[in-house]
């Protein structure tokens, strides 16, 4: 029963080292082959070179002949199924080792990956006078139908003025057909191809820029384009970064509310905005006889106008860590009186409109009442008894009868029309000095009045034209 014991225990160690590599102190003390290799990640299509070294307890012969095998776990606890031997021409897994057994290199190129070949491998060297298998190092391949990644790093601090190292990197699982990094920072970036220190190998591409705002939010596009199927066929994997970038206070400005024209007795609305990052801080100043006054903190500013005369420009200041940014000075534009929004504007408006048609009237009567006026063709009859004066008409000197007949005489006189038409005197005529017109009359006289006495009333007819 103690010897079933010891068997069962020795078994359950034997599995739990499978599981973990690398544990040398839980090794069995029959293992005396150790290899150092990374685990690998790979695409099916391409090919997986293994950096592989390997070291013995104790020490081989230098000289030794040795064959390399690769091997699988199996149901049973120890690894025995051999997948690539070094002395053999066939092998049913596409394997090869490149690596000089002579120099404990045992670096291995696996070709033509498919899915299933995903599993633990265990290194085994064997020669006349020793063998051994690393089963405490199990190599971890996986397969993959999709290419990893590639991976964006920055390089110093992101913020305006700095200048920092932005680079691409695609791991490169078969260095003999690596993949080619492309991006936005460049078209057709150098790709270098390095060797870590673990012996596996990158692509990188890479580019120092200095940075600005305008590089704030930029995102960088990297794609890894791997080649599979001998050439024939391409797997693509893209990664972006977003750029965060520090800058000081830029395009910082005031606006104003209500816009335009402001009355005096009014407030008004000053605002302050900036691009920043981080935010900025705001400050109030004023611009006075005796310098800039600081005036309050904050986005907004509120300014009750008193007067004209009281109006002063300002101006912000967005400040941050890395900087700060005046604003340009803005000045208030303020009206000279506010108008009373009480008084309602259709009598004013309409007692202007009076007052223009009045004086329009006054100065046309007064241009009428100077007009000088020509009478023509009057067929009023005057006398004595109408005009209540006399009309006397001083006549020229008399023609011959024969003359007499064939024309009539042309008298002038002086007639004072006031004394014609008492109802044409006016307001305005009592206060101005009468008129006197002249006008051209001519006089028909007949035979019989000719002989008349001076004692009869003459009867005179008159022609007026007007202009």
């Amino acid at each position: 029963m103690a010897a079933l014991s010891v068997n069962i225990a020795t078994d359950n160690m034997l599995l739990l080292i499978l599981f973990l590599p690398g544990a040398l102190a839980t090794c069995p003390q029959e293992s005396n082959l150790f290899i150092t290799v990374p685990q690998m990640e790979a695409l099916s299509g391409s090919c997986l070179q293994i950096p592989c070294n390997f070291s013995a307890e104790p020490e081989p012969l230098v000289n030794s002949n040795y064959v390399g095998l690769w091997t699988i776990k199996v149901s049973n606890p120890l690894p025995k199924t051999v997948v690539f031997s070094s002395k053999n021409p066939v092998n049913s897994y596409p394997m090869n080792i490149t690596g000089n057994l002579s120099e404990k290199d045992c670096t291995t190129l696996f070709s033509s990956l498919i899915i299933n070949y995903t599993n633990n491998y265990y290194f085994r060297i064997e020669s006349k006078a020793y063998k051994a298998t690393a089963i405490c190092d199990p190599l971890q391949i996986t397969v993959k139908d999709s290419p990893p990644s590639p991976r964006i790093e920055i390089s110093g601090d992101l913020k305006e003025k700095e200048s920092v190292t932005i680079s691409c990197s695609a791991s490169t699982p078969c260095p003999h057909s690596p993949p080619k990094l492309t991006w936005n920072l460049q078209q057709d970036p150098p790709n270098n191809i390095e060797e870590n220190t673990d012996r596996t190998f990158t692509t990188k591409i890479q580019k120092t820029i200095t940075l600005s705002d305008a590089n704030d939010g930029f995102t960088i596009n990297c794609s890894a384009t791997y080649p599979v199927n001998e050439g024939r066929e391409v797997k693509t994997a893209e990664e972006r970064k977003t750029l965060s970038v520090s800058y000081a206070p830029k395009n910082t400005s005031v606006s104003i509310s209500p816009s335009g024209l402001v009355s005096a007795g009014s407030w008004v609305n000053l605002t302050c905005s900036s691009r920043a990052k981080p935010p900025a801080s705001f400050s109030w100043f004023k611009n006075s006889k005796d310098g800039a006054i600081s005036v309050a903190e904050g986005v907004f500013y509120s300014v009750k106008v008193t007067s004209v005369t009281d109006i002063e420009d300002y101006y912000c200041m967005a400040t941050n860590k890395l900087g700060n940014e005046t604003s340009s000075t803005i000045h208030l534009n303020v009206k000279a009186e506010s108008p009373d929004p009480s008084l309602p504007l259709g009598p004013v408006i309409g007692g202007i409109i009076g007052i223009i048609v009045l004086i329009s009237l006054v100065v046309c009567v007064c241009i009428l009442c100077r007009r000088p006026i020509k009478l023509t063709h009057s067929t009023q009859r005057l006398n004595q008894s109408q005009t209540g004066e006399e009309l006397t008409v001083k006549e020229p000197a008399r023609r011959t009868e024969q003359e007499e007949e064939k024309e009539e005489d042309i008298h002038y006189g002086e007639i004072d029309f006031s004394k014609l038409r008492p109802e044409l005197s006016s307001e305005q005529d009592r206060g101005q000095q009468q008129d006197t017109l002249y006008a051209q009359v001519k006089v028909s006289q007949t035979a019989n009045s000719r002989t008349q006495t001076a004692d009869g009333p003459e009867d005179l007819y008159a022609q007026v034209k007007t202009k």
